[in-house]
């Protein structure tokens, strides 16, 4: 139960505030459940035990963000909608790929989001419950010394660590699953409590200069190339450390953390002792700028919905009529011993190949028992080995800004998770596509006015912009392709009134966008080269064209403009990329 105001330790402030949504866990999906609840009309709290946003891939953890195009190595299949929109912001604004202005970014779009309370520093302690709904959980707030309780008609778990499920008695489960329970080729033939394991980075800067390194007393300074997980390929992309200096499968991935943090700590430093002082690597020059305190987690808890996503379903594609994410990295399963596998004779980990794109269904996102619980990143309903696959952060993200819609949806029509699934699910899906989420094999409805307008273009086949579906697939790009002094044109039968008008933008889809330092030197650092930064909308009304917009500046894939009374017609107008010779609009619609 929450503390009562009589409960609470002398000195100490209790602060209750009310809700319609309670987001437990600011990290990427939390942040994308957050955002898109909020925008859709919901009252937000976001409770985050942390003093930045962004979780793994925050500046305490500086984990660049995977997803279904696997490092660009599928074209097109990046994740669009909210972390397009923050990844976008970060071109434009951080080209040095610097982590504290990436955390300000996040802070920024939570503080200006309308409908949207963060509470960080915030660690959630315990939750009231209602039958089976919980009806508030309380957290301390550190920096405040205060009790911080929030009552909420629905609540999401992105915490990773799934804080709720013990705290309400949510279904979950931890470990692998045996073979036979899911018909699982790649699981161990016996159930047992094994996860993948945490791991600790550090970063690198080269001087002009040698850099001497003397490690602590403390590290383990004895590593050998036998030691390290890839031998003396270990030797590579020594800016960011190694994903491999990893342990706590073995272990228990919660109680064990504080433990696992030291031995991690050692390890990180003897790997970076044996690159500088046991042999000749070429890191004379190179110095030890940062290391991560705070292990980033892979696995822990997994809730358990309606439905239990496993490895059978992503490798058929996950073709669900319930779909609302998708994933596509492979069922990357890390051995549980982590970093001390290499000397057992097992590699880190073996890559599963996983089809891209797949599809993670809504009955996956909502508790089976509890009936105002949703989740989203690492702890979704999956069995072990395709979460091996979903706990990459692009496709938690993809998971957060569904479970957030839902949400909203269900709030505003006083329905729970499950039953937005049995009622609300088309409009779900729909208002995913229409935030410019993908969802594969899946088209969007496009209004009457934007279908039976007359679509006229200066050069090329303007039919794309609104065939419903947003980026290229396959060999179809799905776009009106143009260079500067193209123009689209809508033309309607009669004067038409309209609200609103939506651009879907070139954002170089073919082209790699990561805060990453293992990853190529091809990564963009500013705004895509097609993107289209100048360009103008005018209006048809009694003969003459009028402006409406002009922008100078742009630099985001999905532009939504508000229009106001009837016209004749409307024309777009490229007037200059941000580089590109040509460009692409995906998508061109009104309502």
């Amino acid at each position: 139960m929450s503390f009562s105001a009589e409960q609470t330790p002398r000195g100490l402030k209790h602060v209750t505030q009310e809700a319609d949504v309670c987001v437990v866990g600011g990290g990427m999906a939390g942040v994308a459940a957050a955002l898109a609840a909020a925008r859709h009309g919901a009252r937000v709290v976001l409770m985050h035990e942390r003093p930045v946003l962004g979780g793994n891939a925050s500046s305490e953890m500086r984990v660049h963000i995977c997803g279904a195009d696997v490092h660009n190595g599928y074209k097109h299949m990046r994740e669009t909608g909210i972390l397009e929109e923050l990844r976008l912001e970060n071109l434009r604004r951080n080209p040095l790929k610097n982590f504290s202005v990436w955390d300000t970014i996040l802070y920024e779009k939570a503080l200006l989001q309308p409908g949207l309370t963060t509470l960080y520093n915030c660690s959630c302690q315990q939750a009231e419950m209602q039958s089976d709904a919980i009806a508030s959980v309380t957290g301390w707030q550190l920096t405040t010394e205060s009790y911080q309780t929030v009552r909420a008609k629905l609540f999401i778990d992105c915490s990773g660590d799934a804080i709720l499920a013990p705290l309400t008695g949510a279904d979950f489960r931890m470990g692998r699953e045996g073979r036979a329970e899911y018909g699982e080729s790649i699981a161990p033939e016996v159930a047992d409590a094994r996860t993948m394991g945490m791991t600790c980075f550090f970063q690198t800067r080269e001087y002009a200069t040698p850099q001497p390194f003397t490690a602590p007393c403390w590290a383990y300074t004895h590593f050998t190339d036998d030691d390290l997980p890839e031998g003396a390929h270990a030797h590579r992309w020594w800016q960011m450390g190694y994903w491999w200096v990893e342990l706590g499968g073995e272990d228990q991935s919660i109680d064990d953390t504080e433990r696992l943090r030291d031995e991690l700590l050692k390890i990180a430093y003897g790997v970076w002792d044996h690159i500088k002082n046991r042999g000749e690597h070429g890191a004379e020059n190179w110095a030890l700028e940062w290391l991560q305190f705070l292990p980033a987690k892979r696995e822990s808890r997994r809730y358990l919905g309606d439905h239990v996503l496993c490895q059978r379903d992503v490798e058929a594609e996950g073709r669900f009529d319930d779909l609302v994410a998708y994933g596509g990295w492979s069922m990357d399963d890390h051995h549980p011993a982590g970093f001390r596998a290499a000397r057992l004779g097992y590699p880190p980990t073996i890559y599963h190949l996983a089809p891209s794109p797949y599809g993670i269904p809504y009955r996956a996102l909502y508790s089976r028992n509890i009936e105002n619980l949703l989740f989203a990143g690492r702890c979704a309903s999956c069995t072990h080995a395709a979460m091996s696959s979903t706990r990459v952060m692009g496709t938690g993200m993809t998971m957060g800004q569904a479970a957030g819609v839902a949400a909203a949806i269900a709030c505003r029509d006083g329905l729970t998770p499950r039953a937005v699934g049995a009622q609300r699910l088309r409009e779900l899906q729909q208002t995913l596509l229409h935030d410019d989420c993908y969802l594969p094999w899946i088209a969007q409805e496009l209004s009457p006015a934007t279908r039976n307008a007359r679509l006229t273009a200066a050069q090329g086949d303007p039919e794309p912009v609104r065939d419903g579906i947003n980026r290229q697939v396959g060999e179809d790009t799905h776009a009106w392709i143009c260079v500067p002094g193209d123009t689209i044109t809508y033309t309607f039968a009669q004067p038409t009134p309209l609200r609103q008008l939506t651009l879907l933008l070139d954002s170089g889809m073919d082209l790699t966008i990561a805060m990453s330092y293992h990853q190529p030197d091809d990564q963009l650092t500013a705004p895509p080269p097609p993107m289209p930064k100048a360009l103008r909308l005018e209006s048809l009304r009694d003969g003459v064209w009028q402006p409406l917009y002009t922008l100078t500046d742009n630099y985001q894939r999905l532009l939504r403009l508000p229009l106001e009374g009837a016209h004749d017609a409307l024309r777009f107008t490229l007037d200059a990329t941000w580089g590109g010779g040509e460009s692409r609009v995906y998508g061109f619609y009104v309502e």
